[in-house]
């Protein structure tokens, strides 16, 4: 597997983006409504919008699976912890957390 993305939850959306794009330099690559992308090498830092909890709830970090349902049954299978896959209309996705319960995620986004 490879890391996709890392999100970020954020009240501050305009804030947050001039952050990553014009002070860091990141070029945008998705402009959704609530949902912003920045590239970042190999992998992107996404803005979502929602209440940030910074110290008390860590980002997420995605990794991309071209079939979410089967990447999640091989590591479950494993012993990893996910819930039900979700279809969404554009994309597929797959909720977990890790042994501290920080939240990961499968997404063929």
């Amino acid at each position: 597997m490879k890391m996709a993305r890392v999100i970020l939850f954020t009240g501050q959306m305009d804030e947050m983006s001039k952050f990553y794009g014009e002070v860091l330099g990141l070029k945008q690559v998705n402009d959704e409504k609530g949902w912003r992308e920045f590239g970042a090498g190999s992998a992107r830092i996404a803005l979502h919008s929602g209440p940030s909890s910074p110290g008390r709830k860590g980002p997420k970090i995605v990794f991309h699976a071209k079939d979410v349902a089967a990447q999640r049954e091989k590591l479950v299978a494993r012993g990893a912890r996910f819930g039900e896959v979700r279809q969404g209309e554009v994309y597929c996705l797959c909720d977990g957390k890790d042994p501290d319960g920080s939240p990961i995620q499968l997404s063929d986004r």
